[in-house]
């Protein structure tokens, strides 16, 4: 019974003393809290659009614009993929299908992982959650490598080919191809992603200072008990 114990210290950090959670319980309460919060955070950011860009040109008076998802594309998507067919650029179909089929399960997969982290007791609390401070940088990186691959891999055979050099669209902020003026912007998911990373970071900070006096004072009891022997 005592090794079993050990190994669940180990693998979960050390239990909280009583009298510690009774005097002093919201220093524990609070990590709990900041990681539930990004976790809601985070899996409520899928039901909102990541990314937008508006496109402006003279034959199109009212515009285009397209909004991303983390599981689709939505907007004028079928006029935006007839004008990239003259400029020799792939449909926007075909961009990020892997990622667009896995990322709900992936995020779904991250709240987990922030659930998780709440019930360990030691610094793989920190390894848990990293997944999760990295995710925004991540998607945008996805994001980048998209638009990089479709921008500078034009087909030369296109009508319009000729006509317009290869490019890559901003991701944020406004852009210019040729005649068109594009801007894009970051929306609501994605600034909901970046709360939780946040408030990860913080749950992570205030984690450290709940629980690594106890493992400092386990370390102790463990060192002087192997003196004494």
């Amino acid at each position: 019974m005592l090794r079993i114990n050990e190994l669940k210290e180990k693998a979960f950090g050390p239990r909280i003393p009583r009298e510690i959670v009774f005097r002093d319980r919201f220093r524990f309460i609070l990590p709990t809290l900041l990681m539930l919060i990004a976790a809601v955070v985070l899996f409520i950011s899928t039901f909102f659009p990541y990314w937008r860009m508006e496109m402006d040109a003279p034959q199109y008076p009212r515009g285009l614009e397209m909004t991303v998802f983390v599981n689709r594309v939505e907007g004028d998507v079928q006029e935006v993929d007839t004008l990239n067919h003259y400029i020799g650029m792939r449909p926007l179909s075909e961009a990020g299908e892997l990622e667009r089929s896995l990322a709900v399960i992936a995020i779904g997969s991250l709240v987990l992982l922030i659930v998780s982290a709440i019930f360990i007791h030691n610094p793989c609390a920190l390894l848990l959650t990293w997944p999760v401070l990295l995710y925004p940088a991540i998607f945008l990186a996805d994001l980048w490598y998209w638009m990089q691959n479709f921008g500078m891999n034009l087909d030369e055979s296109a009508p319009l080919s000729s006509i317009i050099e290869p490019f890559v669209p901003p991701l944020i902020g406004e852009g210019k191809i040729a005649q068109f003026t594009t801007y894009a912007s970051w929306e609501s998911g994605f600034w909901m992603s970046m709360s939780a990373s946040v408030l990860i970071a913080l749950g992570i900070f205030f984690h450290r200072r709940a629980y690594k006096p106890l493992l400092d004072e386990a370390k102790a009891v463990q060192q002087s008990s192997s003196g004494d022997q």
